[in-house]
């Protein structure tokens, strides 16, 4: 390596050391990222920081990737040789195109946690009995089984918003734009004998509108939500970890492998974009590789 290129790295970092006075623990990865950028540039016989280009940036996160390196760190990396470039740029007149133009690698997409339909039945068995709290939960869990809705939606619903006659629910989702869910006979059963037996009591003589309440009287929270279904998750001994969205992404999961189109649960979800949506494509594409492998012969 050429003592110009060597000089600019070591311009580059006493001024991020003592001008843009990082820590000590950033300077020594920005010092290592930047070094091994310039080892790289050895092997490959380039002397000339101006003569980089864009392939070269390219076939080094290439190279990268091969050597097993997280895209957290890839992404780490591209960041500190942007920077050591833009340094360059900007004190010695040095071409940075060829970073400026890479873009950093994606963010693995981790697809949405969802409950098998055993697995829902065994919540659902374990939910039921005549006390006014579990009729209350049991409920709750219908709803959000039924209508896919978030629990924020759920916590905020009124009386009104519930049409009996047509079993369709009316909710305010994200950017207070209005939506209306249908829902089945399941939930339908659950919520009037909820409202019949258990909210009347659970109120205490409180006066609101608040469909769901605690066994205060007072509007059921977001986090009073994710009390009430851990609490489920422990009766029917089912040790995945369980949080409310989980209810969500079964809903969109199961309706799309029973064959419902993707602008339908999109409209269902309150999704602005199918994109969004997309996502569970993946999961029921998934788990039919997953059962294919588990039961055909000479899979």
């Amino acid at each position: 390596m050429t003592h110009s290129a060597i000089d600019v790295r070591n311009q580059y970092i006493s001024y991020v050391c003592l001008e843009k006075n990082y820590s000590s623990l950033t300077v020594a990865e920005y010092e290592k990222d930047v070094d091994a950028f310039l080892a790289f540039l050895e092997i490959e016989g380039i002397s000339d920081l101006n003569a980089v280009s864009y392939q070269d940036a390219r076939l080094y996160i290439t190279n990268l990737y091969d050597e097993g390196f997280a895209r957290t760190s890839i992404s780490r990396k591209i960041s500190s040789v942007r920077s050591f470039f833009k340094f360059a740029n900007a004190r010695y007149g040095i071409n940075d195109m060829a970073f400026r133009s890479l873009h950093h690698p994606k963010k693995e997409q981790k697809l949405p946690a969802f409950f098998y339909e055993k697995e829902l039945e065994q919540l659902f068995s374990a939910t039921i009995a005549e006390d006014k709290k579990s009729e209350r939960d049991y409920a709750l869990l219908e709803l959000l089984y039924a209508t896919g809705m978030r629990v924020s939606e759920l916590t905020s619903l009124r009386l009104k918003d519930i049409d009996h006659n047509l079993g369709i629910v009316m909710v305010m989702g994200k950017g207070r734009k209005e939506r209306y869910i249908p829902y089945g006979s399941y939930a339908q059963t659950a919520i009037d004998t909820y409202l019949e037996n258990s909210r009347p009591q659970l109120l205490k003589k409180k006066e609101h509108d608040v469909l769901f309440v605690n066994l205060r009287g007072d509007p059921l929270t977001d986090r009073g939500v994710r009390h009430i279904l851990n609490k489920m998750m422990e009766r029917a001994s089912l040790h995945t970890k369980i949080y409310p969205h989980m209810i969500r992404h079964s809903f969109a999961t199961h309706l799309l492998a029973a064959g419902a189109d993707m602008r339908s649960v999109q409209e269902l979800l309150g999704h602005s974009h199918l994109s969004s949506t997309q996502v569970y494509t993946h999961i029921t594409k998934e788990h039919l590789r997953k059962t294919y492998m588990n039961s055909h012969p000479r899979a």
